[in-house]
């Protein structure tokens, strides 16, 4: 008999092993991340507006343990939500398998090309202001030239890092994490040791003496606050990188936001006892003048802590953000090359990579004041449409398996709150940057359509995501789900 015909090999068989990310996200780095998000330049400069806006210390030291209640409930909810659907990618992700396609599409698309990148410029441009403030010490403005070189090698930097190793990124953040709480500490420390002294000021008698009683003045204290509880969802962002994420996710939740909503209001009691209100209005970067009046000779301490917690907090907006696109093209709502993870290093460098091009572009206009105008207000938006998916996966999915529930009460506070504070801004303050948001977001329709809705892929996009995952050396990956 002849010899037996070679069988060919099956597609499946020829298609190349995919990758995983690793799951290199314990317990101690999951915390890390969520407070090392949240503790950045925000507490350290944004207690004056707070102040300002509610009229006196009592309302203000209200609004900071609110805004803290506030994105622990939020971190509870979703906490839910990622052991519902296990996959990383967050808002995005839950709006997607709760809503669809056209939802999710906008949020990603006003998410990556907006909100994210914005929001690392912010705390770069932040960064390179308190780096290059100690070479400019007798000048009342910086060379901005400068400011924007040193926020776009910070940028560069993160990317590296990012691209280079899970761990690596990871241990920066820890890193920084502990330099920022050491630096709370120092300065609630202060607080402590001038209340021992005796010589604290009359800014806590009388505390709630003139608090407003405007609602729009209070939504924009909100806004001023919660910038610096900003992060507390990045843990559902890499849901399939965390280690026992059903378990951890809410232990993460629980640990975090409550150490750094205690902290926040003991450094804002330690502000108010080392300086009168006035002064901390009147002041531009508060813990600097804290820093000032206690620290003496050490005062440049503070500089230093301000640079550290923007530095960790851009790093860990690069670590979380990149994963939404990194997802969003897994789906196919980005191009696919951005799906793609380093051979060897097993990073999402290319989601890495775009994410650092688009920031680095928006450090050319921006400024910290203006890209916190919009931020805020998008944000909530979006999170109060994810927090409807929850609502509805309760009442219409009630017999999914669930390892943690919440009580339906908490997502029903945290959307109305959401409501609120979409609301209460246009209603009382309108300002153009809403009406940009909207316009840009409808431009979102007008690019889902022909390139989601209909799938058109240029033949030039292909031939150049090959081209470029040859440069990279990614390959297409699979997803980690429990």
């Amino acid at each position: 008999m002849g010899a037996e015909e070679e069988r060919p090999p099956s597609p499946r068989a020829a298609e190349p092993a995919k990758l995983r990310l690793r799951r290199e996200l314990g317990l101690a780095s999951s915390v890390s991340l969520i407070a090392g998000c949240m503790i950045g330049a925000g507490i350290f400069m944004n207690p004056q507006h707070v102040l300002y806006h509610m009229g006196s210390p009592g309302g203000s030291l209200v609004i900071w343990a609110a805004c803290g209640l506030l994105a622990t409930l939020g971190a509870l909810s979703y906490a839910e939500l990622g052991t519902l659907i296990t996959e990383s990618g967050g808002d995005y992700v839950y709006i997607l398998r709760t809503f669809g396609a056209l939802p999710a599409f906008l949020v990603i698309y006003v998410s990556t090309l907006l909100v994210r990148p914005a929001g690392i410029a912010a705390m770069s441009l932040t960064f390179a202001e308190y780096v290059v403030a100690p070479f400019y010490p007798s000048c009342s403005s910086m060379p901005v030239v400068l400011v924007k070189c040193v926020a776009a090698a910070c940028i560069l930097i993160l990317a590296l890092a990012n691209c280079r190793s899970v761990r690596l990124a990871t241990g920066l953040m820890n890193l920084c994490t502990v330099a920022k709480v050491l630096a709370l500490l120092v300065i609630i420390g202060g607080g402590f040791w001038v209340l021992v002294r005796g010589s604290a000021g009359d800014t806590l008698q009388n505390a709630f003496a003139d608090t407003t009683q405007q609602l729009g003045s209070i939504s924009i204290a909100f806004y001023q606050g919660l910038w610096s509880f900003n992060g507390w969802n990045n843990l559902n962002l890499v849901t399939e990188e965390l280690r026992n994420s059903k378990k951890n996710l809410v232990r993460a939740v629980v640990i975090s936001i409550p150490l750094v909503t205690v902290l926040y209001i003991l450094v804002n009691l330690s502000y108010m006892v080392v300086m009168s209100p006035s002064d901390i209005r009147d002041s531009s970067a508060v813990a600097v003048t804290w820093g000032n009046q206690i620290l003496g000779d050490w005062a440049w301490l503070v500089p230093l802590s301000v640079a550290l917690s923007t530095f960790g907090s851009a790093n860990g907006a690069f670590f979380s953000g990149s994963r939404v696109c990194y997802v969003a093209a897994r789906e196919g709502h980005m191009p696919g090359i951005l799906s793609m993870a380093h051979v060897r290093y097993l990073t999402p460098s290319p989601a890495l990579t775009f994410t650092a091009a688009v920031a680095l572009i928006m450090i050319i206009p921006g400024n910290f004041s203006s890209i916190v105008n919009f931020c805020s207000f998008v944000l909530w938006m979006i999170h109060g449409t994810t927090i409807s998916c929850l609502l509805y996966l309760k009442v219409k999915k009630k017999d999914l398996p669930r390892s943690y529930k919440v009580p339906i009460i908490i997502p029903v506070i945290v959307l109305l709150a959401s409501i609120y504070l979409i609301l209460a801004p246009i209603i009382d303050q309108p300002q153009m940057e809403f009406l940009y948001v909207f316009l840009f977001m409808l431009s979102g329709i007008v690019v889902y359509f022909p390139i989601i809705y209909f799938r058109y892929r240029p033949r030039l996009l292909q031939e150049a995501t090959v081209q470029i995952q040859l440069f990279l050396e990614v390959a297409p990956t699979m997803k980690n789900v429990d």
